[in-house]
């Protein structure tokens, strides 16, 4: 039975190009909709420019455009972009759209009537220069605990302190560097805390519902705290005026968040497509829709898109979502992408460099599997992979034995062999094909039919047709061998054309074939089919043409740091949705495998922990390590733990840390915590456990 499937991506930000890094998502999540389409489903793919928020506004002020000209102007470049490397979109939309705003209208109204949005007086940080509030990270100074300065309002990139930006000391706009004014003003939460959402979200995330990938689930179990210990807090989901989003419906001067009408955005993107091709957009988004929705997305926005938006939906009388499918992020030669380096490659240098798009399609497809762990573009390794695979195994089958029958048979091919072994393996693979790629596991499916693959050109070598073809008297094997040939290279097809899509259909021209399913893995061509003349499919890959990309995308450091830095922002897909402007790298410079060895990290069992008298912000941890003594810990983590709650837990400390003699007592170590400095989540530290089954003494690594 067809199933009914509507399909999106995260909406890339209207403020910058499509690079490598975005492409990971976008290429995934098209394999499977070409595969489900393929299957006989009906699946719709949507997706849009989030187009609202400061660093829109800020940057069509500096461009001397609207920021409606910006907007418009970068979705012409990020639909170029995806239709380079043949993203298939049935809908490729704006979140600045009518039904965008419907949609959001109609969500916060119902929310509110549900009484799960409340209003409260905030105190912030505002620009008297540009008469605006100011954004956490749109704020600096010196940091309060440091004294570094230039830092942002939320954290410190030196020391790594977690604060308010009304801590920071001598802070100044990032805009204008006017010294900002504190404020209050009124903000709109939606109550995420409501005793409501936690227990929908609790079963929704939980692995049991199957939602998310257990990683994944995982992580939401963490945020959301143990039962009895709500660690959710209420979303600010309003901005003021001057701001570039949605106002308010009855709260003149308060405009949406970017935050909350983005997701809302793929409601939008397919209501516009219902439009156009008269779907019925209830079908998928009413409260007990038997259709399917699934969301592809960067692991970076689990929290928006795990928590607060199936909360929203929930709670406003809509569908959740099917499943979420979070995927990690994109390295380069084994490092975080980097201008300095020509590795933070945009998609446009890489067509303008003359390379193949789906020899990009592919690699990224070997890679991927359905968990959250990050993929690294080797440069090497592409172009030994595509040459190998895709010219040398796949192509080859068919260049090897078309020109013969064309040629020697006027195109038309003999009866193929049904019980030929290769035939045979395709054949029967061709289901368990199927499952993986359902499943995402497309390096699965690519491993099993490059395998295939193999079988193919081993038939194809043990009957030699160029050998064949100067021997007389051996017209009939000869014709024989190269039309099984051709039905083996057909058969293949089928199971790549989800990652190939134009080579697939230069086969289908040549072929003289219609549109291929994946039904026609059972099926062979009939004696007698005529195909076409070939003309090559694919070429090698020129490591030229790669030495020539990273030059084009080289870029000097030297006109200003802030331009450097912000340029190497990560490839995450909405970094400047949660800080709402992008963050500096902290990552370079980079150590080396030596450096980081030189660091001897253990797991640690708190044996006991207690507060210290006369320090405001220590606990005495002490620590079980695997040896014969335990170790004395003072850890700044007062504010964050009770110390009874802390005796028995598992940790992680740096073992090798010089004893440090403090007012208190002599400290043995470290153990290692995470701060939140995004200001959305619980604000505080949090103290590293490792996965159940460590044991004290075990060295991380």
């Amino acid at each position: 039975m067809s199933r009914k499937i509507l399909v999106t991506s995260a909406l890339p930000y209207a403020n910058g190009a499509i690079h490598l890094g975005h492409l990971v998502e976008y290429i995934q999540t098209d394999i499977w909709v070409r595969f489900q389409k393929m299957s006989g489903n009906e699946c719709w793919y949507v997706c849009a420019d989030d187009t609202h928020g400061t660093p829109i506004m800020l940057r069509a002020e500096k461009e001397g455009i609207t920021p409606e000209q910006l907007i418009e102007r970068v979705h012409g470049e990020h639909f170029r972009d995806f239709s380079g490397f043949h993203v298939g979109f049935d809908n490729y939309y704006s979140t600045h759209s009518d039904e965008t705003r419907d949609c959001a209208n109609d969500i916060y109204r119902k929310l509110r009537d549900a009484g799960l949005i409340e209003v409260r007086t905030i105190e912030q940080y505002f620009d008297p220069v540009k008469q605006l509030f100011l954004p956490d990270r749109f704020i600096k100074g010196e940091c309060p605990k440091c004294g570094a300065k230039d830092q942002y309002g939320d954290n410190c990139e030196s020391c790594g302190a977690a604060y308010a930006p009304t801590d920071l000391i001598k802070p100044y706009s990032a805009i204008s560097g006017a010294q900002p004014e504190l404020r209050n003003s009124e903000h709109y939460f939606f109550k995420l805390s409501d005793p409501r959402c936690e227990a929908f979200l609790r079963q929704y995330t939980s692995k049991e519902n199957g939602v998310l990938q257990n990683e994944a689930a995982n992580k939401m179990q963490e945020w959301l705290g143990a039962p009895g210990d709500n660690k959710l807090t209420d979303w600010d989901i309003s901005r003021d005026a001057p701001y570039f989003g949605f106002e308010i419906p009855d709260a003149p001067g308060k405009y949406f968040y970017v935050w909350l009408d983005a997701p809302i955005g793929y409601m939008g993107s397919f209501k516009n497509l219902c439009a156009k091709k008269g779907l019925n957009f209830d079908e998928f988004f009413k409260k007990d829709a038997s259709t399917e929705l699934y969301h592809f997305i960067g692991k970076d926005i689990l929290y928006f898109h795990a928590l607060f938006w199936p909360a929203e939906l929930q709670h406003a009388g809509y569908r959740t979502p099917t499943k979420i499918f979070a995927h990690g992020f994109l390295t380069v030669d084994g490092a975080k992408m980097s201008k300095s380096r020509g590795t933070f490659i945009t998609a446009q240098s890489f067509i303008d460099t003359g390379l193949n798009p789906e020899w990009l399609r592919y690699y990224f497809a070997a890679k991927l599997s359905n968990s959250m762990e990050d993929i690294d573009l080797n440069f090497e390794d592409f172009c030994a992979r595509v040459n190998a695979d895709l010219v040398g195994k796949y192509v080859n089958i068919a260049s090897r034995s078309a020109g013969f029958i064309a040629k020697r048979f006027n195109g038309q091919l003999a009866p193929a062999d049904e019980k030929l072994p290769a035939i045979k393996a395709i054949q029967e693979a061709a289901p368990r094909i199927a499952e993986l790629y359902e499943a995402r596991e497309f390096s699965k499916a690519v491993r099993e039919i490059m395998a295939l693959t193999d079988l193919a050109n081993q038939y194809v070598d043990s009957v030699k047709p160029w050998e064949l073809a100067k021997q007389e008297g051996k017209e009939s094997e000869l014709h024989a061998a190269c039309s099984n040939a051709l039905n083996l290279f057909r058969l293949l097809t089928v199971l790549l054309k989800p990652i190939l899509p134009v080579v697939a259909a230069r086969t289908e021209a040549f072929l003289n074939l219609a549109p291929l399913t994946w039904n026609d893995a059972q099926s062979l061509l009939a004696a007698g089919h005529i195909i076409n003349n070939y003309s090559h499919l694919m070429t090698r890959v020129d490591p030229k043409l790669i030495e020539k990309l990273v030059e084009a995308n080289k870029e000097s450091l030297a006109p200003t740091v802030d331009a450097q830095k912000q340029a190497e922002s990560p490839q995450r897909h909405a970094q400047h949705q949660q800080s709402e402007v992008q963050a500096e790298s902290p990552w370079e410079p980079y150590c080396n495998i030596d450096d980081f060895m030189k660091i001897d990290l253990r797991i640690a069992r708190i044996a006991n922990a207690e507060h210290v008298d006369g320090a405001d912000k220590l606990i005495r941890l002490t620590l079980d390590i695997g040896e014969e003594k335990t170790r004395n810990v003072f850890a700044g983590i007062k504010s964050a733990y009770d110390p009874a709650s802390l005796i028995g837990r598992l940790t992680v400390m740096v073992a090798n840390l010089a004893p440090r003699k403090m007012k208190f007592g002599l400290s043995e170590g470290m153990v290692m915590a995470a701060s939140d400095s995004d200001g959305k989540k619980t604000p505080g530290l949090f103290l590293l456990s490792p996965d159940s089954g460590a044991q004290p003494g075990m060295r991380v690594k």
